[in-house]
């Protein structure tokens, strides 16, 4: 027998079952961008209309014009830049310290449903940072992604992947929203928010003048007039939108959190993330103020660990050192017995750290050791 490289499986044939699924998948991806081509298409005609036909055609000031012109291309371009990334960003996923490895894997596939099955999964999670649950309180497993979720993160069914905290999967930016480019969408719904209150105030005087017939008969008369009604509705829908997602960053929630909060160990907690508005503000922003404003990335964290605000302290959990008061909000933050990333530590300062010491003393009685671990597969 010759010896040679194994020969390629042949393609399926055209009218076989996965060559009709790969056309299905390329044209759903398709129809995903059209969303973003018909806010790409407005944009595009409300640039020609209130540039050309408003300013360069219809006003008459030279100062207005000039001023009108450079203010419009400010917010345009930060508009442009926010919304490219808030598209293009890619959404990030669990590292690989998160992912079970090939023999967890196979002792899953082997063993069955059961305490066996349970041992797997626990001694794949039990130096892991996560703290929140399931409702019945396992530890949550995606067995599509085969990894032991981080915190605040969800598996998305559009983008088939485990994203880290996870906001909502936006059709109108073509992107799972998360992590790696909420702080991004803020900007977006912000920017896009003062371009429309922009051209609404600058077009109003143009606008009045369009039904007192102050305006000459010509085309930019209708470019004017439907350049103000889309820029005032566009505005009363994001306004409500951005005011929305301004408070879910001051209370440090995810929309996802909204409609189903958090499972901590020791009970449900819709503000267990909280830490005031001022270090809610910076997980997100970052601590640099010069970058608040642009569409460049400076959120603080990995997105897979989080620090925590417990107000009714796990018994699960390290006793509070120096004897603190473990119901005294905002004051003192608890952690959770297993260690923080470092980039998230610093957010903690007001409260003392723990020591090396009670760190070891802890880490005995979680993961293998701890009976309270369950474990059970969520999608």
């Amino acid at each position: 027998m010759r010896c040679g490289k194994m020969a390629a499986p042949p393609p399926p044939a055209a009218g076989a079952p996965g060559a009709w699924g790969g056309v299905r998948r390329r044209c759903q991806r398709l129809l995903y961008w059209v969303p973003v081509l018909f806010i790409s298409s407005i944009l595009c005609w409300s640039y020609y209309a209130y540039v050309t036909q408003l300013c360069l055609l219809t006003m008459t000031n030279i100062g207005e014009k000039v001023v009108c012109l450079v203010a419009y291309h400010i917010f345009f371009m930060l508009f442009i830049w926010s919304y490219w990334k808030t598209i293009f960003t890619l959404p990030m996923n669990p590292s690989k310290e998160f992912h079970l490895s090939y023999s967890d894997k196979e002792s899953l596939e082997r063993e069955p449903r059961g305490e066996s099955h349970q041992e797997v999964l626990r001694r794949a999670a039990k130096d892991l940072p996560i703290y929140t649950r399931t409702m019945s309180g396992a530890i949550r497993y995606c067995d599509r992604c085969h990894l032991v979720k981080p915190d605040r993160c969800h598996h998305c069914s559009v983008c088939d992947k485990c994203i880290l905290k996870m906001d909502h999967h936006c059709p109108w930016v073509n992107n799972c929203v998360g992590f790696s480019n909420y702080k991004f969408f803020l900007l977006f719904l912000a920017y896009s928010l003062v371009y429309c209150l922009f051209i609404a105030a600058t077009d109003l005087q143009y606008f009045i003048k369009f039904w007192t017939n102050g305006l000459p008969d010509t085309q930019a008369k209708f470019h004017i007039m439907f350049l103000f009604f889309a820029a005032a509705m566009f505005s009363v829908s994001l306004s409500s939108l951005f005011g929305y997602h301004c408070w879910l960053v001051s209370k440090n929630k995810s929309t996802l959190e909204v409609f189903r909060a958090p499972i901590f160990r020791h009970r449900t907690d819709k503000n267990g993330f909280s830490l005031g508005f001022s270090k809610n503000l910076r997980q997100v922003f970052g601590d640099e103020k010069k970058y608040w404003l642009l569409p460049v990335f400076s959120s603080l964290g990995d997105g897979c660990s989080f620090p925590t605000c417990l107000v009714n302290q796990d018994p699960e959990q390290a006793s509070t050192p120096g004897g603190l008061n473990s119901t005294s909000k905002n004051e003192n933050h608890l952690f959770p017995a297993k260690p923080l990333r470092d980039s998230q530590s610093h957010l903690l300062t007001d409260t003392p750290s723990w020591s090396e010491t009670n760190a070891k003393a802890e880490k005995g009685k979680v993961g293998m050791n701890n009976p309270a671990l369950t474990m059970e597969n969520e999608t």
